[in-house]
C-alpha cells in the first residue's frame, strides 16, 4: 500500500498533471468542469493538505468568484462525487484526490500532530472488514477508512 503524501515531489508537476487528469476526465465523460470547480481543485492541490469549506471559500472571495458557501459547497459535491476530491471526515476538511478519475478505495493517515494526510489505496473487500461483511452477508458498497498517527516529518 503505497501512501501519496508524506514523500517529496515536484509540486508543480503534481498540481500541473492533477489539472489535466480531471479535465479530461470531464470532457470523456461529458462534465462540466466549471471555472468555479477548476479553481477549487487548483486550491487543493496547490495547499496539498486538507482544508476546510469556509477556508476554500475564504480563498474564492479573495479571487472575486463567490463569497456565499453554497459556491464552495456545490464544487466540492461535484469534486467529491466524481471522485476528484474527498472527505476526510476526522478533519471535516477536504482533499484533492492523489489518483483522480481512477476507480479506487482510498485509506487516509492523518498526524495528529501536524494535520497532513496522505492518501494509500485500501481495498475493503479484502482484510478484517471484508471478511466480517462476508460472515455476515453484508455487502460493502462504500468505505472511508481513516487513521491516526504520525508523519515520517513529526514522528522524527
Amino acid at each position: 500500500m503505497d501512501a501519496i503524501g508524506f514523500e517529496t515531489h515536484d509540486h508543480l508537476t503534481c498540481i500541473k498533471d492533477g489539472l489535466e487528469a480531471v479535465a479530461a476526465h470531464c470532457v470523456r465523460h461529458r462534465l462540466q468542469f466549471t471555472p468555479v470547480r477548476r479553481r477549487v481543485l487548483e486550491i487543493m492541490l496547490q495547499e496539498h493538505r486538507a482544508m476546510g469549506a469556509y477556508e476554500i471559500l475564504d480563498k474564492l472571495r479573495e479571487e472575486g468568484l463567490g463569497s456565499q458557501p453554497p459556491v464552495a459547497y456545490r464544487a466540492l459535491d461535484f469534486l467529491v462525487s466524481h471522485g476528484f476530491a474527498h472527505k476526510i471526515e476526522r478533519l471535516n476538511a477536504f482533499i484533492a484526490c492523489a489518483h483522480p478519475g481512477q476507480n479506487h478505495t482510498p485509506a487516509f493517515l492523518i498526524c495528529r500532530k501536524c494535520d497532513a494526510v496522505a492518501e494509500a489505496h485500501a481495498e475493503p473487500s479484502c482484510g478484517m472488514l471484508g471478511r466480517a461483511a462476508d460472515e455476515t452477508g453484508f455487502k460493502i458498497e462504500q468505505a472511508v477508512v481513516e487513521a491516526l498517527g504520525l508523519c515520517p516529518r513529526c514522528a522524527a
